[in-house]
């Protein structure tokens, strides 16, 4: 027999507001407060059975954990190329992302790169992890790219390589590394430097300040302020430096200025941390690329050197680059190793392949090698091209008498303007010439034909705006 029972009293507290309504949404909750419900079976029809219950609810309305999470401002780089796909003007220029263009502004995939991605197809090779320190035959070819097949460093075993993610993932390796085994040490960079390099660094929590760099009076470098500041940094501080094409000004020391500076961080005490990640690509030789590195290598530097192939191959999906650490012994390198892949381990486990194994069959092939070679000067002989063309229109277009010599001083995919924030605007909002703010343009963007309508922006917006 179905039996009903009747709730003849229901009384109800409460503590909080409450909400009206449920959403059926699945949802985080968010607890406000306790209704206190209690039931009754007094009067019901089973009088036999008494029965009270005193029941806490907890209500809830929908607010999720990440509602204070606020929205992250554009990558001031990467967000520069956003920016311009969106633009409709058929005169709109891309030279804010530092990525190499044919003369027709289409992205180049090098031929030995399509020729050492057909050998690996048909050697059937697997996709098997990597170890953690990544391809043995990658980290063979790069350190001796770095440094030279028959130098002492290699020979002698004194260098520790990890293969990396790219040149953003080998510097934070070597970040982390610096932040575990030398707490509190600081890290001097370059005024203005690559923008990554203070996300890097202060991400890992390792402490860092600038070093004077660039001088806007000559748009050239001031050599003077960064001896200064080097000096002035607290013994053993790590001096972060550019290997070659500083990035952004283009502005690189001469042979004898970092023969100088080589000497105040040794007296210092100082060691260096180099990012190399346009070797071959800023003047088309591979070895002049890394003379700096290999300057401070003779001397007995213990040096952290980071590298990329993103620009001198091509390979910006790819992810590959390196750390190496440079030591007094075989024993040193061997430990400092063993701590490098232990730092990578939760990183990121282990390294990808495709990348490795296309370095590691272009460097190890003497014919692929020497073809790499002439592809990385013609490259950097485009951008050359452009660079003297744009000096010729800025120079016939402008009657003032400005000096423009500063754009042929500088090296590199880079040319830093001296353009300000409000001008580089100017750019963008009247000429369509999407760029970073600091005034920095990518010539590999950059064309022949382009030449003389990006020369009309820069001196419109150098001359008519403040």
């Amino acid at each position: 027999m179905a039996t009903s029972m009747a709730l003849n009293e229901i009384a109800v507290s409460s503590a909080f507001p409450v909400a009206s309504k449920m959403s059926s949404k699945p949802a985080m909750k968010k607890f406000v407060g306790f209704h206190t419900v209690v039931l009754s079976t007094k009067n019901a029809s089973f009088p036999s059975v008494k029965c009270a219950a005193k029941v806490n609810m907890a209500v809830a309305v929908d607010v999720s954990r990440f509602e204070n999470v606020s929205m992250a401002p554009p990558d001031p780089i990467l967000g520069v190329s956003e920016a311009f796909k969106a633009d409709t003007d058929a005169t709109k220029l891309n030279l804010g992302v530092g990525a190499y263009r044919t003369e027709d502004l289409q992205p180049y995939v090098l031929k030995v790169v399509n020729k050492a991605e057909q050998l690996m197809l048909e050697r059937g090779e697997n996709k098997e992890y990597l170890p953690i320190e990544g391809l043995a035959a990658f980290n063979k070819a790069t350190a001796e790219l770095l440094l030279g097949a028959d130098n002492p460093v290699i020979k002698n075993g004194q260098i520790a390589t990890v293969q990396g993610l790219s040149g953003t993932g080998s510097l934070r390796l070597g970040a982390a590394f610096i932040a575990r085994y030398f707490p509190g040490v600081k890290v001097l960079i370059s005024s203005p430097t690559w923008g990554n390099h203070k996300n890097i660094l202060s991400d890992v929590g390792v402490p860092w300040s600038e070093y004077r760099y660039f001088d806007p009076q000559t748009v050239g470098l001031d050599f003077k302020g960064m001896i200064e500041d080097i000096k002035g940094a607290p013994n053993g501080s790590v001096i972060l430096l550019h290997g070659c094409a500083h990035n952004p000004t283009g502005i690189d020391p001469t042979p004898e200025q970092w023969e100088a500076i080589a000497d105040e961080l040794e007296e210092k005490g100082h060691m260096p941390f180099f990012d190399v990640a346009y070797q071959g690509f800023a003047s088309g030789s591979l070895d002049d690329d890394a003379s700096s590195v290999r300057k401070f290598a003779s001397r007995g530097f213990e040096m952290f050197v980071a590298q990329s192939y993103s620009k001198n191959l091509g390979l910006y999906a790819e992810r590959i680059g390196a750390i190496n650490v440079i030591l007094p012994t075989a024993d040193l390198a061997a430990r400092v190793k063993s701590q490098l892949k232990r730092l990578a381990r939760p990183m990121y486990s282990n390294p990808p392949v495709h990348g490795a194994r296309i370095v590691a069959n272009v460097v190890g092939d003497s014919v692929l090698f020497d073809e790499w070679r002439a592809e990385m000067q013609m490259m950097a002989g485009r951008i050359k091209g452009v660079r003297q063309k744009l000096y010729e229109a800025l120079l016939s277009k402008d009657k003032s008498g400005k000096d423009w010599s500063f754009i042929l001083k500088q090296i590199g995919m880079f040319s830093f303007t001296g353009l300000t924030k409000s001008q580089s605007d100017n750019m963008t909002d009247k000429w369509h010439v999407y760029m970073t703010k600091d005034g920095r343009i990518s010539l590999a963007g950059l064309n022949l034909a382009k030449c003389d309508y990006l020369a009309d922006a820069i001196i419109d917006s150098y001359y008519n705006v403040k």
